[in-house]
């Protein structure tokens, strides 16, 4: 299975897990890493710009790349959060790849298939990523969003806000 074959979002999310016997466990480690606090003095975020479905395996690897590159600065002196959450089911009809399976499989056209993955539908305008950083750090907080950027099937921007000293970052 590809990821591109489950990019675009088509139709509407398929979400009930009551109905589905085996559904692949979360694969995201943690949503939030760093020292929850207040002090920090601006706010990154990596913001889509685009319709998309973002595999959870993205999402994993856009954090861990993240994490591993700012955690060099020391873990008291950011805050990194994943903001979307993997909640639509993804299905995949398995076809026969043998000779003759264009026989068998004729009459499969609209198969509900087997759960294989969950993904996260983020629109135009959404945070994928946030980091809260002091000012000294700013620099390196750019480089781990800019790493984190190209695990992740869309085009994002960043946006780098002044945060007010008394408002603590909301854990999720």
């Amino acid at each position: 299975m590809k990821g591109r074959n489950y990019r675009r979002p088509e139709g509407m999310p398929y979400v009930r897990r009551e109905y589905i016997d085996a559904i692949p466990g979360l694969r995201i480690a943690k949503f939030t890493m760093g020292k929850l606090t207040t002090g920090y003095d601006y706010i990154l975020r990596l913001i889509s710009e685009g319709s998309v479905q973002i595999r959870q395996n993205a999402l994993e690897a856009a954090r861990v790349a993240a994490n591993k590159t700012i955690e060099e600065i020391g873990e008291n002196n950011y805050f990194l959060r994943l903001v979307p959450y993997p909640h639509v089911i993804l299905r995949e009809n398995k076809m026969i790849a043998t000779a003759g399976a264009d026989r068998l499989s004729e009459g499969m056209r609209r198969a509900f298939g087997k759960p294989v993955g969950l993904a996260a539908r983020v629109e135009p305008g959404d945070t994928i990523l946030e980091i809260y950083v002091k000012k000294e750090f700013l620099e390196k907080a750019k480089e781990a969003l800019r790493v984190a950027r190209s695990k992740l099937p869309v085009k994002t921007r960043l946006e780098i806000i002044e945060a007010q000293k008394e408002v603590a970052p909301q854990a999720s």
